[in-house]
C-alpha cells in the first residue's frame, strides 16, 4: 500500500522539509491553533537541568558495580538460564548490570531519535503552535539525551551501541515524510515504551541517582505523549477504512518487530563477547527456559513495556478487528479495553512536576538563574 500523508486536521499540515518560503508567508503566522497552547504554557512547570546538581547530582552517590546490581537479578534473564551455570558470582552481578547498561543505552538512542525527530517537525509542520511544540519537545529530548548520557558515563563511562532492531526503526521514523509515521512512531510507539521502562525502573531500581533521573525524564514524557493522544483524536475517528488498515498495520508491523528483536540475544551479542558466550547458545538457552506462555505472564504486569505499547494503540483507536488477534495472543484486550486512559507511570510523573516546581520555585526565589557546579 503506498505510503502517504493522512491528514484531516489543519493543524498537522505540512510543508516540504527544503520550502522554507512556504514558513515565512505572511499569511502563515496568524494561522495558529490553540490546540496544543495548554501542553506549552504547562512546559516550565517541570523544567529541570540535568547539568545542574540540585536536580539530579550525579556525582554525589557512587555505584559500587563490582558488588551489587542496579537493578534486582530477576531483570536479567540470561542468570534465569544455563548461562548462570557458566558465570561466578562476580561474573553473574557484571552480566546483571551490563545487561541494564544495554537498556539504559537503548533509551539513551531513543532518546536521541526522539530529539531527531522532534526537529524534523519543526522543519514541516505549518502551523505556528504545533510547530513550537515541537521545538519545545526537542529541547525536552535534549536534556534526556544529557541526562542518560551523564548517567551511564558516571556508571560505565560509555553507552553500548545500539541494537540493529531499534536503529533501524528509529531511523525509519526520523526519515518519513508521512506525519502518522512520526506520531505514531516515536509518540505512542517508542514513547510507550520508554514510560513502560520507566515505570519500572523508578519502582525496582537500587540506585538513587536513577530513580531521580528517570522521575524528572517522565515528567516530560507524558506531555510528549499527549501530543499523540491529541493527533489520534484529531484524526482516527475521519480516517477512510483504507487509511486506517495503512496505519494500524504498520503499526503492528513495528509492534512485532519490537516484540520480537528488541531485547533479543542477537541484539547483545557486545555483552557476551566478555564472557566468552556464544549468542547463538544464549539464544537457545532462553528460548529453552521461556516459553511464550512466560511472556504472556509478563505481560499482566500494568508496567510491562510491550503491554503499555499495546494499550496506547488500542487507546488511541488505532486497533481494529483486522489486527486485534496480533495482540491478543499476548494480552486480554477485554481487560485493556476497560482500564483507564491514563499512560503507565501517569502519577509518578505528576509527583515528579510538584518536585520540580518546588525546586524551580528555589531557583527564582534566589535568583539562582545559572547553573550550580
Amino acid at each position: 500500500m503506498a505510503d502517504r500523508t493522512i491528514n484531516y486536521d489543519p493543524v498537522y499540515n505540512t510543508v516540504n522539509r527544503d520550502d522554507f518560503e512556504a514558513l515565512v508567508d505572511v499569511d502563515r503566522y496568524a494561522d495558529r491553533s490553540d490546540a496544543f497552547d495548554s501542553i506549552i504554557s504547562a512546559t516550565e512547570e517541570h523544567f529541570w537541568d540535568p547539568q545542574d546538581p540540585r536536580y539530579v547530582d550525579f556525582k554525589a552517590e557512587p555505584f559500587n558495580l563490582a558488588e551489587e546490581t542496579i537493578m534486582p537479578r530477576e531483570f536479567c534473564i540470561e542468570l534465569h538460564t544455563e548461562v548462570a551455570d557458566k558465570l561466578d558470582e562476580s561474573q553473574k552481578i557484571r552480566l546483571a548490570n551490563q545487561n541494564t547498561r544495554f537498556v539504559l543505552s537503548s533509551i539513551l538512542h531513543g532518546e536521541q531519535g526522539a530529539l531527531s525527530l522532534s526537529a524534523s517537525l519543526t522543519s514541516i509542520l505549518r502551523d505556528p503552535g504545533a510547530q513550537e511544540y515541537a521545538a519545545n519537545q526537542t529541547r525536552e529530548e535534549a536534556r534526556h539525551v544529557t541526562g542518560f548520557s551523564n548517567y551511564i558515563g558516571s556508571r560505565w563511562g560509555t553507552p553500548l551501541a545500539s541494537g540493529p532492531t531499534l536503529r533501524s526503526l528509529l531511523g525509519q521514523i526520523v526519515r518519513s515524510d508521512a506525519v502518522y509515521k512520526k506520531l505514531v512512531g516515536m509518540q505512542m510507539l517508542i514513547e510507550g515504551l520508554a514510560m513502560g521502562a520507566f515505570a519500572t525502573f523508578q519502582k525496582d531500581t537500587r540506585d538513587p541517582v536513577l530513580r531521580r533521573l528517570i522521575r524528572f525524564t517522565m515528567a516530560d514524557e507524558a506531555a510528549h505523549h499527549k501530543f499523540g493522544k491529541i493527533w489520534a483524536d484529531r484524526t482516527i475517528p475521519l480516517l477512510t477504512e483504507e487509511e486506517h488498515e495503512q496505519v494500524e498495520t504498520w503499526a503492528a508491523e513495528c509492534f512485532e518487530v519490537l516484540l520480537f528483536n528488541l531485547v533479543n540475544s542477537e541484539q547483545k551479542q557486545e555483552i557476551y563477547q566478555e564472557f566468552g558466550l556464544d549468542w547463538q547458545w544464549v539464544r537457545g538457552a532462553v528460548l529453552e527456559a521461556f516459553s511464550d506462555q512466560d511472556r504472556r505472564q509478563d505481560m499482566t504486569n500494568g508496567t510491562n513495556v510491550f503491554r503499555v505499547l499495546i494499550k496506547t494503540l488500542l487507546k488511541a483507536g488505532i486497533i481494529t478487528e483486522r489486527t486485534r488477534p496480533i495482540y491478543a495472543q499476548w494480552v486480554d484486550m477485554a481487560e485493556l479495553s476497560a482500564e483507564d486512559d491514563e499512560v503507565a507511570g501517569a502519577d509518578i510523573a505528576a509527583d515528579a512536576t510538584q518536585t520540580l516546581k518546588g525546586i524551580n520555585a528555589e531557583r527564582v526565589k534566589h535568583g539562582a538563574h545559572y547553573r550550580v557546579n
